[in-house]
């Protein structure tokens, strides 16, 4: 059995606009869109945000994590 990152991101093309994804990993043939953004202009700009959001969304979750445990 391989292990994979639980949380990544997805790049996606509409017409001229770019959206970007947080997605999650449930099973191993389905994710699950945790967050989501889109109308950017240019692919970058799209990578950018979901770089930085997917960043802060793990802290959260840390955070969030490390309350319920204590």
């Amino acid at each position: 059995m391989t292990k994979g990152k639980k949380f990544d991101f997805c790049i996606e093309q509409t017409n001229d606009t770019w959206t970007a994804q947080i997605v999650r990993r449930k099973t191993a043939r389905e994710t699950i869109v945790s967050k989501s953004q889109d109308g950017f202009a240019t692919e970058a700009a799209a990578i950018e945000w979901a770089q930085t959001e997917l960043v802060s969304f793990l802290e959260n979750l840390k955070k969030r994590n490390q309350r319920r445990s204590n």
